[in-house]
């Protein structure tokens, strides 16, 4: 589903310029962010449709972030990102809501793969919701 509205979460800054500019060339609104507290913040202020999310940052880490967005009520599909070594985080994120996990680095067409299943699954739960 292209020109879906895509949040991009990474401390990385290189990392996620990079991988913004991948996925505009490839239809989606991306807006890259570098924290989780601007990302929750992003959040509130827009809709997003999915949510590419790092879990290890300084500050609010991922699962701070997947914890904050359950708290407030927010509804994002959310993919992580996660290095080696952090798989049973990436777990407890799927526990937390996250609809998926990918490790790093990946690449663009796993990446894209992932974020138009957690589309998919977006709008499936939006019909059955109406």
């Amino acid at each position: 589903m292209k020109d879906a509205k895509i949040l991009l979460v990474d401390d990385e800054v290189v990392f996620a310029n990079n991988m913004s500019k991948l996925l505009n060339r490839r239809g989606y609104q991306v807006t890259a962010v570098n924290g989780g507290d601007t990302a929750l913040r992003s959040l509130m202020e827009n809709p997003f449709d999915v949510m590419v999310l790092d879990l290890k940052m300084p500050g609010m880490d991922g699962i701070a972030v997947l914890h904050e967005m359950k708290k407030l009520g927010l509804v994002t599909e959310v993919l992580v990102l996660t290095g080696h070594g952090s798989i049973d985080t990436a777990l407890e994120a799927i526990q937390l809501g996250a609809y998926d996990y990918l490790t790093k680095p990946c690449e663009i067409a796993e990446l894209v793969s992932k974020i138009e299943a957690a589309l998919e699954r977006k709008t499936s739960k939006e019909s059955k919701a109406s």
